[in-house]
């Protein structure tokens, strides 16, 4: 995992907006409609040729494929696993819950959208096996030939290129559990065939993202209305078992994405960072992703102090918001990068990035595509700012 030795590196969490065409094909499968399978691969595998270069003019050094050929961080799993079938709607966000004329407003925007919804998954009601590892390898070779085709044209590339997956405690949270007599046999499972996933990203030379909002996430979410003590729990379990499924892969080739939802909204209802740091640190990773643009959070980059994490671990520290349309003004975003190097002490153990991604399930992105291009571009200049006060 490369750091950054004489300039602050530039990144981002994975979902960027997908073209309005391939939106469309994901919603109506979502819906239930038939879409012809071979259109959607067509679709995908046009949108990620278009999206790397974008990521790389834009300034980005550690990219992705921006998740085109997925419809949602973590649903793609439904795609590729065994015993998942109907549907279900997740329990609701507390913070909007409470907030009853904004609740309204929220839900009028998304119905105007054209969009996958992650609140609407399906429920697992068979035994959870991993039967897409050839797809798995195709969406790397997919990844990689488009960047190979870069170099080989002469082109700029990536200083590093990474992959993401999700966390099994996400899927077990989201997809209600119909057939495994307890959690633990369900989230057990759902480690065994994820690992699958994750072994094949690294072995095809990616650097590896866990997508882990569920340890952050749920707790107004699927532990509202129950003791702390329960998620806290939940989340020690959940770190356990990715611990498991990471045991064949070197700790530097992993990145722990951890936040409290993409979406606007109050977010007073998110537990603190300092209550679950302790826990998800144990995380046998190379670097975390969190997320310091968040008004809610911004704060919490002093949780950070001391040895909140180990020495020889990496932060992406997010500097970017990704749920609104303001660009921020890159000596905002040298700012928020020089404070984060402060509090570690050192700035060859930062990266610079963004809170979440910005199209986490197909449409659902509240940042326009044109603005998001300004944001990761302002990053960029950000962190050159940055760079040479930090690296005089």
């Amino acid at each position: 995992m490369r750091r950054s030795h004489d300039r602050i590196l530039t990144t981002h969490t994975g979902s960027l907006p997908r073209p309005p065409a391939l939106t469309r094909l994901y919603a109506r499968r979502a819906r239930g409609e038939t879409v012809d399978a071979g259109e959607i691969e067509q679709a995908g595998h046009a949108a990620l040729q278009d999206i790397v270069p974008k990521q790389i003019e834009a300034g980005i050094d550690i990219g992705n494929n921006g998740e085109q050929q997925r419809e949602g961080f973590f649903l793609h799993v439904k795609h590729r696993m065994t015993g998942f079938g109907g549907t279900w709607k997740r329990w609701p966000r507390a913070d909007v819950e409470r907030y009853p004329v904004f609740k309204q407003a929220l839900e009028q925007q998304n119905a105007a959208k054209e969009m996958v919804s992650s609140f609407a998954p399906p429920k697992v009601i068979g035994e959870i096996r991993y039967t897409g590892a050839a797809q798995a390898v195709r969406e790397c070779a997919d990844f990689r030939d488009v960047l190979s085709a870069r170099a080989s044209a002469g082109e700029s590339g990536f200083v590093e290129a990474f992959l993401t997956a999700p966390s099994p405690g996400i899927v077990v949270a989201a997809i209600r559990n119909e057939y495994y007599d307890t959690e633990d046999a369900y989230l057990a499972a759902v480690g065994r065939a994820l690992q699958v996933e994750y072994e094949a990203i690294v072995a095809q030379g990616f650097l590896l993202q866990l997508d882990c909002p569920d340890l952050a996430l749920e707790h107004h979410i699927s532990f509202q209305d129950r003791p702390e003590s329960d998620f806290l729990d939940f989340v020690e379990r959940v770190v356990a078992t990715i611990n498991d499924a990471l045991r064949n892969i070197p700790r530097d080739k992993v990145r722990m994405h951890v936040c409290w939802g993409n979406y606007e909204a109050p977010h007073d209802r998110d537990v603190p960072l300092a209550t679950i740091l302790p826990l998800i640190a144990r995380m046998n990773v190379g670097a975390l992703v969190l997320p310091f643009a968040n008004p809610r959070h911004a704060h919490e980059v002093r949780c950070l102090e001391g040895h909140a994490i180990s020495d020889d671990q990496i932060l992406v520290a997010g500097v970017i918001d990704s749920t609104t349309n303001f660009v921020e003004h890159p000596e905002v975003v040298a700012e928020r990068i020089e404070r984060v190097a402060k509090t570690l002490g050192d700035p060859r153990r930062v990266i610079a990035g963004t809170d979440c991604g910005f199209d986490t399930s197909a449409g659902a992105g509240r940042v326009a595509e044109d603005v998001v291009w300004a944001k990761l571009a302002a990053l960029r200049e950000g962190s050159l700012i940055a760079s040479g006060r930090l690296f005089p």
